[in-house]
């Protein structure tokens, strides 16, 4: 089955359909890459906080070795980790190391939000005294995408972008770029579609990469303590009618709003599903009717973990 491309503005092709890492059981981690790209994933989204960069490096050097896969024929993102915005130079080559790469084709501000360091490598979620996430309040959104334009003028990173950036963020950093976000990472799915934050991206030339994409499924609900959109009964009503299961409807969906979906499994079953959304296409009436269901809700939230709420 062959996918297709998003073209960035910085002139790379991105492939719209990626495997997430985030959660992957380190025990599992190396198979299923290698199974993956077997199966034909050519983008995987990594980031150092998910704390498998370097058991993803490793099947990364693998699949090279055994002649799966040339460098180049992958697109690689990781993300600079909230505690390290005024060491973005150092943490990009932390990551780098870890990833056995000497380029990332991606490199995201994972959250729009400056923690208090805790050594490069590091990535707890930096909770002060008061068991409040320890907000750096000296180092701006505008310093730290200055230091990202600079690596790639290094040759660290091809192209890079932001993620979690809400319309105002989104356009102040497009206001202070001299190298413009090509990508803003962001939740959305069926039940939280945030149509005008893809749209005004979009319009602006930055391409929308959807993580949490399935709306979450069983491992976020426990989590979360959210709702799975993929019980939701007209996701499995589509689903039926094209002999899919709801995740792929899903996965369809967001793939023809033109957004890249980087859904998550520890499964190799799983991958293949996901993957087998290329052979079929929703109707604009199918389009119009998952628009319905737009409930507004997030799933993924890191209040959770911060003891804040970081989207008010």
């Amino acid at each position: 089955m062959e996918q297709k491309t998003v073209t960035l503005n910085s002139g790379h092709k991105m492939p719209i359909m990626g495997m997430g890492v985030w959660r992957a059981d380190p025990g599992v981690i190396h198979n299923l890459i290698l199974e993956a790209i077997k199966i034909g994933y050519r983008h995987f989204d990594c980031a150092a906080d998910y704390g498998n960069e370097k058991e993803v490096g490793a099947a990364f050097a693998d699949a090279f070795k055994q002649g799966l896969v040339k460098r180049e024929e992958l697109f690689i993102t990781t993300k600079l980790w909230n505690s390290d915005h005024g060491h973005v130079k150092e943490a990009c080559q932390d990551s780098l190391k870890n990833l056995q790469l000497e380029y990332l084709d991606l490199y995201l501000v994972h959250f729009p939000i400056a923690t208090k360091h805790t050594g490069v490598g590091t990535t707890g979620s930096a909770i002060g005294d008061d068991g409040v996430l320890d907000i750096d309040v000296n180092i701006t959104l505008e310093d730290t995408w200055h230091a990202m334009e600079d690596l790639v003028s290094a040759g660290l990173v091809k192209s890079i972008g932001i993620s979690n950036y809400d319309i105002f963020l989104t356009r102040d950093c497009l206001a202070y770029s001299k190298i413009k976000p090509a990508v803003n990472q962001i939740e959305t799915h069926p039940y939280f579609q945030r149509a005008d934050l893809v749209k005004f991206n979009q319009k602006h030339g930055v391409s929308i990469t959807a993580h949490t994409p399935l709306g979450g499924g069983a491992a976020n609900v426990e989590m979360f303590k959210s709702v799975s959109a993929l019980e939701d009964p007209t996701l499995q009503g589509i689903a039926r009618k094209y002999n899919k299961t709801a995740a792929q409807i899903a996965l369809r969906w967001g793939i023809q709003r033109n957004t890249v979906v980087i859904p998550k499994s520890n499964k190799v079953a799983r991958l293949k599903e996901n993957f087998d959304v290329f052979d079929f296409e929703l109707t604009e009436e199918d389009m119009k009717t998952i628009k319905s269901i737009d409930k507004r809700m997030r799933t993924n939230n890191p209040e959770c973990f911060w003891n804040i709420y970081l989207f008010d």
